[in-house]
């Protein structure tokens, strides 16, 4: 590893797949990641997707129905850890941490509510990263209405300075249009000790994955951004509605 918290002497990446919401807008008991999509459970698509894009290993962080998730996966080569408390995305992160203990390389994390993923914009955003000696690299988009999203504050030269949720964004941050879509590529070596030192002084209270980018540029680290164009390709699932949505896209994707 050299001075900028770059590993990238190894190619190839592991895969943090975040999956430990209940997702109480489904309006369902069911947990969110095991929702029907085209017949599935909606968490495959973005475990074949990291499959497909050649992640090395995949730890799926799992919390609300942890039994029944383990159970429905338990034959797809893939590590649980398990969330108790949903304290955020960057504590959810976290959990992941003893999986990697004597990992050195690049980790991306992926949603698992976010199922239209597909393997070339991992591999495209992984790629992207190595070429700029990133040691975080943000995936993002520019969707119709930005409102509701974390927006990503950039400086010159493209270099993202931040990630600032609406709730505790400035007048000004709300206008920008560019969006983080919880997708990221990072150095190992910098995440984990950046997700345990997150703090919650945000208006949710939570440790928020986001900090990290900060963090990063504070102690010198390259932070950048990887735009996926299609909004709808990187779109959280939170509601019946959006699910239909995505199984709209996804039978358009692969129509039989």
């Amino acid at each position: 590893m050299n001075g900028n918290g770059d590993t990238r002497g190894k190619q190839g990446f592991s895969t943090i797949i975040l999956a430990a919401g209940k997702g109480k807008r489904m309006k369902s008991d069911l947990a969110k990641v095991l929702h029907p999509l085209c017949g599935l459970p909606m968490l495959t698509y973005p475990v074949v997707a990291a499959q497909a894009a050649g992640s090395e290993k995949i730890v799926v962080v799992i919390g609300h129905q942890a039994g029944q998730i383990r159970e429905e996966f338990q034959d797809q080569g893939l590590i649980f850890a398990e969330q108790r408390e949903q304290l955020g995305t960057g504590h959810a992160v976290l959990q992941a941490a003893e999986a990697f203990r004597d990992h050195d390389g690049t980790i991306v994390i992926l949603c698992g509510d976010v199922p239209l993923i597909r393997p070339e914009t991992i591999r495209s955003l992984y790629d992207w990263h190595r070429k700029e000696g990133a040691t975080v690299t943000v995936l993002t988009t520019i969707p119709e209405d930005p409102a509701g999203y974390g927006r990503v504050v950039t400086a010159e030269g493209g270099r993202v300075v931040k990630i600032v949720e609406e709730k505790d964004a400035a007048p000004e941050e709300k206008k920008i249009r560019e969006i983080n879509t919880g997708i990221y590529c990072v150095e190992s070596r910098f995440l984990f000790p950046a997700v345990a030192g997150l703090g919650n002084r945000n208006a949710q209270k939570e440790y928020y994955m986001t900090d990290i980018v900060e963090i990063a540029c504070n102690n010198g680290l390259r932070a950048s951004s990887s735009l996926a164009p299609d909004p709808l390709e990187v779109m959280g699932i939170n509601t019946p509605e959006e699910l239909e949505r995505a199984g709209r896209r996804m039978a358009a994707r692969n129509p039989r």
